[in-house]
């Protein structure tokens, strides 16, 4: 057996600086350009990595894709026990937030594949738990207030409202939150 001892921390420490480093480059290259022209090479060579390691990290481009737009996100759960329409005001006012830490980012990440399917899931659960206590105005459909709550929670709707930062995400979710009225009895 080899004396030599492994210190996971600063092992961890440099994977982690490796990791940001890869989203950094990922970052820079999908907001100077389009999505379908990064390349695992080309994310490698600005971080000043191999390929191989970026796919040690990531398994694939569309898993740096959507670690990109998870690590922007940011996304916090949601604590049990907070009254549907409450969630619903909570749900635009935190989608604001996160569209504003980095627009570039989420135009870039836009012109490529959809990387958020739970989206529509957890649209269809806050339409179903705004039904559920009779919160949708009379002849809102399930599929209506999930379309509505899709559209309302989006970037390209935020991005239209935000005017590149002459509006502020609050002032944006107070817009989105008169429009969600359409669904609310």
């Amino acid at each position: 057996m080899s004396g030599r001892s492994y210190r996971l921390g600063r092992r961890q420490d440099a994977v982690d600086r490796t990791r940001r480093a890869i989203l950094v480059a990922a970052r820079d290259l999908l907001v100077a350009g389009e999505p379908q022209e990064i390349s695992a090479g080309a994310v490698a060579k600005r971080a000043g990595v191999s390929r191989v390691t970026v796919y040690n990290q990531f398994g694939s481009k569309a898993g740096l894709l959507a670690a990109l737009a998870a690590g922007a996100q940011g996304e916090q759960p949601i604590p049990a026990g907070i009254e549907p329409a409450d969630l619903l005001r909570r749900r635009i006012v935190e989608s604001c937030s996160r569209w504003a830490t980095d627009p570039a980012l989420f135009r870039g990440l836009l012109k490529g594949p959809n990387l958020d399917p739970e989206s529509s899931i957890e649209d269809r659960a806050l339409a179903e738990r705004l039904a559920a206590s009779d919160l949708l105005r009379p002849g809102c459909s399930l599929k209506e207030a999930e379309d509505v709550i899709g559209a309302l929670t989006s970037f390209p709707v935020f991005d239209r409202l935000h005017k590149n930062g002459r509006r502020s995400p609050a002032f944006v979710a107070g817009i989105l939150m008169r429009l969600a009225a359409a669904i609310l009895a």
